[in-house]
């Protein structure tokens, strides 16, 4: 059993920074691959990065490639996302997930808000 727990979101102006974090609990968070979703407000969740669990290979959306940084602390049991050059339209509610091993995303955190301002 994994439980998440994000944080850092908050209100910015576009073009400024933000780094969320998500702890973990547990034992295993090493053979987690770890990912980063959001949903806006009337639209589906959409995939944002990941950390695969074998080698922290990363994986990113389009959208978000070149702006976003996803990064893992296994001894801290901790992923986070380094959003820079925010835009309005990365505004949603930001999701971390746990998948054991590659498999599905079973664990999500309760969602932190992250609003960009024009």
């Amino acid at each position: 059993q994994v439980q998440l727990v994000e944080s850092g979101g908050g209100l910015v102006q576009a073009g400024g920074s933000l780094r969320l974090s998500c702890a973990a609990s547990g034992r295993t968070f090493s053979s987690y691959t770890m990912g980063w979703f959001r949903q806006a407000p009337g639209k589906e969740r959409e995939f944002v990065a990941a950390s695969r669990w074998s080698d922290s290979n990363t994986y990113y959306a389009d959208s978000v490639k070149g702006r976003f940084t996803i990064s893992r602390d296994n001894a801290k049991k901790t992923v986070y996302l380094q959003m820079n050059s925010l835009k309005p339209e990365d505004t949603a509610v930001y999701y971390c997930a746990a998948s054991l091993r590659g498999g599905p995303y079973t664990y999500w955190g309760q969602g932190t808000q992250v609003t960009v301002s024009s």
